[in-house]
């Protein structure tokens, strides 16, 4: 698998309570094309598919679940305007263990804003082990 690290959410990110991904992919400000009245509407999902690869990398311990959530804001901290445009759903605890991948897979339509981060969502007691990581890559490794 081949990441950027202009392009990654987590390295290795050690998941032991609710949290969002160390790092946040600012897309840039929306210009204003030449000519032009409005600045240009953002679409990351739209047109052709953008891999996203979110894995877990170390083995989870003593949670129940964890639920991965991609999010975006218009503000870099997300303190508000926050939009969650895809989730993985609840994964149970048996399945975290390194190699998994999560879904989504591709960003999905309607990510439009100028700030995209994942959020990881542990329930249960506190995890006391577990890593990932995750980014928006080339392509996806099937081998």
């Amino acid at each position: 698998m081949i990441f950027d690290l202009q392009s990654m959410f987590s390295d290795g990110q050690a998941v032991t309570a609710t949290a969002p991904s160390t790092n946040v992919i600012d897309l840039g400000a929306a210009g204003t094309p030449v000519n032009g009245t409005a600045a240009i509407r953002r679409d990351l999902g739209a047109g052709y598919a953008i891999p996203i690869r979110i894995q877990v990398t170390e083995d989870f311990a003593t949670l129940t679940s964890l639920t991965v959530s991609l999010q975006t804001s218009s503000v870099e901290g997300f303190g508000s305007d926050v939009d969650t445009v895809a989730t993985s759903g609840v994964i149970a605890a048996a399945d975290l263990v390194a190699g998994y991948v999560f879904n989504p897979q591709y960003i999905p339509q309607k990510t439009d804003k100028r700030y995209v981060r994942l959020n990881y969502t542990v329930a249960g007691t506190t995890a006391t082990a577990g890593k990932i990581t995750a980014g928006i890559t080339c392509g996806h490794q099937t081998n």
